[in-house]
C-alpha cells in the first residue's frame, strides 16, 4: 500500500477550450473568451505548484478539450512553471492535438520540452462524416498535421478514430481504417459513438433524425479488431492497439513480446491499473491516497479557487476497501491481458477468484470470460461488452456518506 509521503508518478492537465464544441462531446470544454485562456493558464500553474512536492512523473498528459488550442507563449509559460517545479522528463509525456490547430512552432516546442507522443483527434477520414460530427478539420490537415509532427522529431503519434457515426456506412469505416493504418502512427484509439445527454447527437437522435444500428456497430468493431490486427498493431484495451514496432520493421521474436505493446500509451495503463495520479485544470479527476475529486467543471470559478490559493476541489470521496476493488476489478478487465489474480490481491487486498466467484462463473458460462491459471480476462466478445462485464463486478460502497461536496469560498 502507498503511503501520504510517497511520490505520485502520474500527472493529467485539463485544457478546456475548444475552437467549437464537436456535436458528440460531453467533456467539459467551451470557446475561448477575452483574456480567460490567459488568467487559466496562470491558475494552473499555481495549481501545478501546489502538487509538485509530491508529483514527480513517470507519465503526464494533456487532454481536453484542444491543448494544442493553446498559444505558443501559453505553452512556453506552462513548460517553463513545469520545468521550474521539476515535472518535466517524464518517460512519456502525451498531448492531444486537433489537426486544424497543429503548426511547425508549436511542435518544436513541445518536442523540445520533453513531449513524447501526440494524440491526434482525427475521428474520421471522410469529409461527410467529419462535418457530421462537428469537427473544424479536413482530412487534408490530418496529412498535413502528420508531415508537421514528424519534421519536428515526433515518432510517437496516436490517432482516435470513431465508429458508428449516423451515416457511416461499412463501406466508409472500411475505407477509413485502410488509410488510417496505412499512416504509419504507432497507436490506434478507436470510440464508439455514445450519444450523451446535451449533445446535439442525443438531441438528434431523440428527435428520430436517425436510428442506431447495433448489429452495424457490432460488425465494425470486428472489421476494427480484424483490420488492426493484420496491419501489427496489437490491442491491448477495449478500445486501443499499439505496435510492438514502427511500421515496415521486422517483427520482434516472439521472447522479447511483453504483455504490453510497446507503444502502448502508459498513462492511461495506470488508469486501468488503479495507480494514483493528481489531476489539474477544471473538471479534471484524481485520486491520491485513496481519496478521489475532481474539480469544478466552471473555467472561472476554477480561477477563482487557485487565486485563492486554494485547489479547486468540487467534491472528495473515500471508497470502502470493497467498493474501491470493485471499480478496480471493472477498469482492469477493459484490458486484454485482464487481471492476474497476484496483482490484484496485492493491490487490494481481496481475491478475484473468491469475492467475484460467482460474476466470474457467470461471465465464463456466457462466454465474455476467460479463467486461465493465473489470471481472468475477458474474451473477444467480451471485451465487445465490456461495459456491461464490468456492472457485474462493481461493489456498492457500504459508507456513501464519505462523500463530501465542497463548496467555493
Amino acid at each position: 500500500m502507498r503511503s501520504g509521503t510517497d511520490p505520485v508518478r502520474h500527472l493529467y492537465v485539463h485544457v478546456p477550450f475548444c475552437a467549437h464544441k464537436c456535436d458528440y462531446c460531453a467533456f467539459y470544454s467551451a470557446p475561448p473568451s477575452g483574456d480567460q485562456v490567459n488568467r487559466y493558464v496562470d491558475a494552473v500553474v499555481r495549481e501545478l505548484e501546489l502538487v509538485a512536492p509530491r508529483c514527480r512523473p513517470e507519465t503526464i498528459f494533456f487532454g481536453g478539450g484542444t491543448p494544442s488550442l493553446l498559444t505558443l507563449k501559453q505553452w512556453e509559460t506552462l513548460l517553463e512553471a513545469m520545468r521550474r517545479l521539476n515535472l518535466l522528463g517524464a518517460r512519456e509525456f502525451s498531448v492531444e492535438c486537433n489537426p486544424a490547430t497543429v503548426s511547425a512552432d508549436k511542435a518544436k516546442l513541445l518536442r523540445s520540452a520533453g513531449v513524447t507522443r501526440i494524440s491526434m483527434g482525427v475521428q474520421s477520414l471522410d469529409p461527410s462524416l467529419l462535418e457530421r460530427l462537428g469537427r473544424i478539420h479536413t482530412r487534408e490537415m490530418v496529412f498535413r498535421s502528420l508531415d508537421i509532427l514528424r519534421g519536428a522529431g515526433f515518432d510517437g503519434v496516436s490517432i482516435d478514430l470513431m465508429f458508428a457515426i449516423p451515416g457511416q456506412t461499412m463501406d466508409l469505416w472500411q475505407r477509413t481504417l485502410d488509410e488510417a493504418l496505412a499512416l504509419g502512427t504507432d497507436h490506434l484509439s478507436c470510440y464508439e459513438v455514445i450519444y450523451e445527454e446535451d449533445t446535439p447527437l442525443f438531441e438528434q437522435l431523440a428527435a428520430g433524425e436517425f436510428d442506431v444500428d447495433e448489429d452495424l456497430a457490432c460488425a465494425q468493431y470486428d472489421a476494427l479488431v480484424d483490420r488492426a490486427g493484420e496491419a501489427g498493431f496489437r490491442q491491448y484495451e477495449v478500445a486501443n492497439w499499439a505496435r510492438d514496432v514502427r511500421m515496415g520493421a521486422p517483427a520482434l521474436p516472439k521472447e522479447q513480446v511483453e504483455e504490453l505493446p510497446r507503444f502502448a500509451c502508459r498513462h492511461n495503463v495506470a488508469y486501468w491499473r488503479g495507480k494514483d495520479f493528481f489531476g489539474c485544470g477544471p473538471s479534471a479527476s484524481e485520486y491520491v491516497d485513496g481519496l478521489r475529486s475532481r474539480n469544478w467543471a466552471n473555467t472561472n470559478l476554477y480561477c477563482d479557487q487557485l487565486d485563492k490559493g486554494r485547489r479547486a476541489k468540487e467534491f472528495a470521496e473515500a471508497l470502502g476497501p470493497l467498493a474501491r476493488a470493485g471499480e478496480l476489478a471493472a477498469f482492469g478487465l477493459r484490458m486484454n491481458a485482464g487481471w492476474p489474480f497476484a496483482e490484484f490481491k496485492e493491490r487490494t487486498g481481496f481475491d478475484l477468484r473468491e469475492e467475484w466467484a460467482d460474476d466470474l462463473a457467470m461471465l465464463e458460462k456466457c462466454g465474455w470470460g476467460e479463467r486461465l491459471e493465473d489470471r481472468f480476462r475477458l474474451t473477444r466478445l467480451g471485451l465487445r461488452f465490456a461495459d456491461s462485464a464490468a456492472e457485474r463486478v462493481l461493489r456498492p460502497d457500504a459508507k456513501p456518506e464519505n462523500r463530501l461536496v465542497l463548496e467555493p469560498v
